[in-house]
């Protein structure tokens, strides 16, 4: 079928200066051999596929996502700072309609950190596609914003800065949380109280291949999309759903992640994980890339493709199509489940252990959001960690209440450092870190 051919833009950064270890998964040549495949076929030689160079986030970029303990450049060097810009930088051209769509190929990665950052989870110490997201409402004015992740780890830490959001829907879709790290990622976690249903959760059974991957998004993410009418929607764009990474365990293809980008037609895609550096990342990147220029990809396939031995059986079929009908049934009941989930309550609190697995500290959060018809609802945040450093955060949302507005800021006020070694204000609206 002749497709419409499309401007794309390609960022890369492989961190060159930035490893947790010389032989970490999580390396430099996850993109040199991406890089070398993308040259060797020749892709930059098509007028429509188009490289620009990263810029450089600030702090004032990641404090506009992230509470960081004690301090942002206690958690991150320049090459974060350089993988968000790049994030932005895809953003930039989009926006400004240089190009109809872009991808940043960057690491580090940052799907797993969360709003609170004390440290490094999954291999992420920032955020790039929040920090990256928050840019463009912060310059070109609020967005209703779609995320699917489809790395094949649960995105819980782009889930945890959204959950109260009800103008950014966060899909993610990946290796059940039972089988695979971080363990999360299931039905129940919905949203918070003023957001619920703008999380939708995905998780799919070991060896699921592309059949069950495009079923999934035919009868659940398109057609919640279709409802949710996002001005922008956003890949996270893991590729450890691959028959031949070493850390997961389930059967996606470069064909299967071409199609997928082809379906959903996102208009920017940020790397994440996939740790397949010479079987996989080439030939998947190089499909996505097609499929966003509109560009024929039918050709690409790994060298050891062999569809036999990835077949999805027949009861994992079954299973996802049965999944597929109760996730998108949730969605439909979710204004019935606000309504028993709040009640009357003013506040609706959670607790959570929080364990930052690359740098071995565990925390503990309280979180409180204010149950709020007119924004995403006044959060506060408890956070105590066996480091040290107890701390409180104020988080105003974007296009906030004045009711949730005068809140915060005298709970701001008025909490004093008697019982906290740091206290935050982030307001979203009015994009002011401060913190005492």
């Amino acid at each position: 079928m002749l497709k419409k051919e499309r401007k794309t833009g390609l960022i890369f950064f492989p961190a060159f200066d930035w490893a947790i270890s010389p032989t970490h998964p999580e390396r430099e040549e996850r993109l040199l051999y991406t890089q070398d495949q993308v040259f060797e076929e020749g892709l930059l030689d098509f007028d429509s596929i188009i490289e620009f160079k990263p810029g450089l986030a600030t702090v004032g970029d990641v404090n506009r996502v992230h509470i960081c303990v004690p301090d942002t450049r206690s958690v991150i060097t320049e090459s974060h700072l350089v993988s968000a810009g790049g994030a932005i930088t895809a953003a930039e051209k989009v926006m400004k309609r240089e190009v109809d769509n872009a991808f940043a190929l960057v690491r580090p990665p940052g799907h797993h950190a969360m709003l609170v950052v004390r440290g490094a989870r999954g291999f992420c110490n920032v955020n790039i596609e929040a920090i990256m997201v928050e840019y463009i409402r912060k310059h070109y004015g609020p967005r209703r914003v779609a995320i699917v992740d489809t790395d094949c780890h649960h995105g819980d830490g782009t889930q945890d800065i959204y959950w109260n959001d009800p103008n950014t829907l966060c899909i993610s879709i990946h290796q059940d949380g039972r089988t695979l790290y971080p363990g999360t990622g299931f039905h129940r976690e919905f949203g918070g109280p003023n957001a619920l249903g703008a999380t939708i959760n995905i998780p799919l059974p070991p060896r699921t291949s592309d059949e069950g991957f495009l079923y999934i998004l035919d009868h659940v993410i398109l057609p919640i999309l279709d409802e949710f009418k996002p001005d922008l929607v956003i890949n996270s764009a893991g590729q450890d759903n691959h028959y031949s990474d070493p850390i997961t365990d389930m059967c996606f293809t470069a064909q299967g992640y071409a199609l997928l980008n082809d379906r959903l037609s996102p208009h920017i895609a940020v790397l994440e994980g996939g740790y397949s550096i010479e079987k996989a990342l080439p030939y998947v990147n190089v499909g996505i890339i097609l499929a966003m220029a509109g560009l024929d990809y039918s050709n690409v396939r790994e060298p050891d493709y062999d569809p036999l031995t990835i077949r999805q059986s027949d009861e994992i079929s079954r299973y996802v199509e049965k999944e597929a009908a109760e996730i998108y049934t949730l969605w439909e009941k979710r204004g019935l489940m606000r309504e028993k989930l709040i009640g009357n309550v003013e506040y609706v609190r959670r607790k959570k252990p929080v364990y930052y697995d690359t740098d071995g500290i565990s925390e503990q959060q309280e979180e409180t959001v204010r149950v709020c018809t007119d924004c995403g609802g006044l959060v506060t945040i408890a956070s105590a960690a066996d480091t040290g450093n107890r701390i409180f955060a104020v988080i105003i949302p974007g296009q906030s209440c004045p009711a949730c507005r005068a809140k915060g800021e005298e709970i701001y006020t008025e909490t004093g450092k008697d019982k906290y070694n740091y206290v935050y204000l982030q307001d979203r609206e009015r994009d002011i870190f401060l913190v005492k």
